[in-house]
């Protein structure tokens, strides 16, 4: 009876010693949990204030564009009534730069180029047989550089979407 006494308390007691080991664990777990997660915490609210200030950014840089934008258009349009008023009714009229008072930028270039591709037309002497010739000869051109602009657009739109496949296969290759 002593002997089931004593062993009946070396279980009870070990049975304490491992409960209160457990309650150990479970404190340093608890501990650790609690520490990950004011770390988390943390580590969201640093991710949040970067977007926040990448929005502002994203923000402040779209304001920007769009300003330099308005700024470009009216700019344009000046020039646009400038130009129209210095036009003469009777035709188009090739505009000189004065040569060596300023460098040409790219669209006075491409306008330089425009005006010399463009042709005068003549249509006042011409029968209506003639004036019909020359209108099918205009509605074919037109008809030709449509087609050219849709190629064109359709072939940008093909190397777009290229470029964006390309660049997700590039992606997904570095995340692995």
């Amino acid at each position: 009876m002593e002997k089931d006494l004593t062993e009946l308390h070396t279980l009870i007691e070990a049975h304490f010693e491992k409960r209160k080991k457990e309650e150990e664990e479970l404190i340093v777990l608890t501990d650790r949990i609690e520490k990950r997660r004011s770390e988390r915490a943390e580590q969201m609210k640093i991710r949040a204030e970067r977007e926040r200030e990448r929005q502002a950014k994203l923000a402040e840089e779209k304001a920007r564009k769009e300003e330099e934008e308005a700024k470009k258009k009216a700019d344009d349009d000046a020039r646009k009534k400038m130009i129209l008023s210095n036009l003469s009714f009777t035709g188009y009229k090739v505009m000189n730069l004065q040569p060596g008072t300023k460098r040409q930028t790219e669209r006075e270039k491409k306008r330089k180029i425009l005006n010399d591709r463009r042709k005068e037309l003549n249509i006042d002497h011409l029968k209506e047989d003639k004036l019909r010739e020359k209108a099918k000869e205009m509605w074919d051109l037109m008809r030709q550089l449509e087609a050219e602009k849709f190629d064109l657009q359709f072939k940008y739109m093909k190397q777009k979407y290229e470029i964006t496949v390309l660049r997700n296969r590039v992606s997904d290759h570095q995340k692995m």
